[in-house]
């Protein structure tokens, strides 16, 4: 067996460590090291250099067995909650004649849009999330099929928040219906954290009256893959690395997180097809799809060391809205007219959270769904004339062809501390300016298509509202 320079000290064949693997020599008398990169000030990649660490024997990855890791505490505890079928969920809740009917929340038949999610009972026809509601009609044609009703939704989400709050010292919401709850303090072991889970599930089904999937694991990954085993309600727990790395090493390679459609393709056409081939291809897969090729062989790994993080909205990037029409749109002072409303939802989502941006961006989508973007620096905007005023500009740029979709948002978001002073800060005037121009919007819009939109604004925020009267506004546009 060849050993290179700077190997593990102590390493011995079938080693593999946290970090990206290493390996040299033949098959099955592998030394693996760490390599990381190092890099300059500037972010730079300057060297890579090989670190060693703690080895973690393969075999007992391989088999599942891992007894003395299973004998150690578990250093996190993490629980993953899932809703089932979450929207659906809330209707039947709601409306009992709908319980075991094929049920399908998202845009109407006839209408463009997709499945936003479906009761079990139209999955058993093919229908699923994400799908073309045209799709799904020719799949579940006597399915019964709904708008969502986000506000109703938005607050049940609620009600579950303050149950998962009760039992972690950190939740992080990935959706409406879904979060990662850190329970490590509050649980202590394992058989702590099935108690909290079993909690969870029960006060779910008896205070709100719906059911959800937890799964129980030592990493968000392994968490979020053990509430998935059991759909519907259900309850899974993967301990350990090896407990997550023997469940999955025959699946194909899109049980790991972030492996979607495209990636999984480029993985395919190099004949890796299941995890398994991953461990054994390291270098394969991190030449193909670089620092993400890391990242998915590490979970190939079981290595996941990520914390539980609260959603802070001031961390985000940008704030953006759109609307998707029902028809082609030719009429480009009618995007105009929309790019208004976009941007007073943009403005508002941006105040509440004392957000302002320093760019603005334009987003359509032609009839023939290639999209594009159009971004423009300016400082310190959080007005919604502001906003609309700088992407009508850019809307003025772009190919005249039928549109299909338009989107208004600003980007490198900062806080009041690090916002950069405009002239409106220091002349009343210039406020006053703005303030008029907005008025003269909405008296235009509110005189082309017979709305009171400023009487209106706080309905208008919210995304149901906002496509109706986008949609009215289409069949009613001189």
């Amino acid at each position: 067996m060849r050993r290179a320079a700077g190997t593990v000290e102590g390493a011995s064949a079938g080693d593999v460590f946290a970090g990206q693997p290493c390996f040299f020599g033949p098959a099955r008398e592998t030394v693996a090291f760490v390599l990381l990169s190092v890099y300059n000030e500037d972010g730079g990649n300057a060297m890579k250099r090989r670190f060693p660490v703690r080895p973690v024997r393969q075999e007992a990855a391989l088999r599942g067995t891992g007894t003395e890791v299973k004998a150690k505490r578990m250093e996190q505890i993490i629980i993953h909650v899932d809703m089932d079928a979450f929207f659906a969920s809330v209707e039947m809740r709601d409306n009992p004649a709908l319980r075991g009917k094929p049920l399908i929340i998202g845009s109407l038949p006839g209408e463009r849009g997709v499945v936003a999610t479906c009761s079990y009972e139209a999955r058993r026809y093919g229908v699923h999330s994400a799908m073309n509601i045209k799709e799904a009609f020719r799949l579940c044609p006597n399915g019964i099929y709904m708008h969502p009703n986000i506000d109703k939704y938005r607050a049940v989400s609620g009600q579950l928040r303050e149950i998962w709050s009760a039992y972690a010292s950190a939740v992080e919401t990935i959706a409406l219906d879904e979060a990662y709850l850190d329970v490590t303090a509050q649980a202590g072991d394992l058989e702590g954290a099935r108690r909290i889970a079993r909690t969870i599930k029960q006060r779910t089904r008896a205070e709100i009256g719906l059911t959800c999937s937890v799964g129980v694991a030592y990493s968000k990954t392994a968490a979020k893959t053990a509430s998935e085993e059991k759909k519907p309600d259900g309850y899974f727990e993967i301990p350990t690395p090896e407990d997550f790395v023997s469940l999955i090493i025959d699946r194909d390679v899109r049980v790991i997180y972030t492996v979607g459609q495209m990636t999984a393709e480029k993985l395919y056409a190099s004949g890796i097809r299941t995890v398994r081939a991953i461990r054994e291809n390291p270098e394969t897969v991190i030449r193909l799809l670089g620092k993400q090729g890391q990242w998915i062989t590490n979970l190939a790994f079981g290595i996941d060391d990520r914390k539980v993080t609260p959603y802070c909205p001031q961390d985000a990037k940008s704030i953006s809205r759109e609307v998707t029409f029902q028809e082609d749109v030719t009429h480009y002072g009618f995007l105009r007219d929309v790019l208004v409303l976009l941007a007073l939802c943009v403005e508002h989502r941006a105040r509440r959270y004392g957000l302002y941006g320093n760019g603005v961006t334009l987003k359509l989508t032609y009839f023939n769904m290639k999209s594009i973007t159009r971004s423009r620096l300016i400082p310190a905007c959080d007005s919604a004339v502001m906003i609309w005023r700088e992407s009508a500009r850019l809307l003025e740029t772009v190919e005249k062809r039928p549109v299909r979709l338009i989107g208004a948002g600003i980007y490198n978001l900062s806080g009041e501390e690090g916002r950069q002073l405009t002239i409106e800060d220091f002349f009343d005037d210039a406020r006053a300016r703005r303030d008029r121009e907005l008025k003269e919007l909405l008296d235009g819009l509110q005189n082309r298509y017979r709305l009171d939109f400023a009487g209106h604004l706080e309905q208008l925020y919210q995304a149901d509202t906002l496509h109706r009267t986008v949609e009215y506004m289409r069949k009613h546009m001189k």
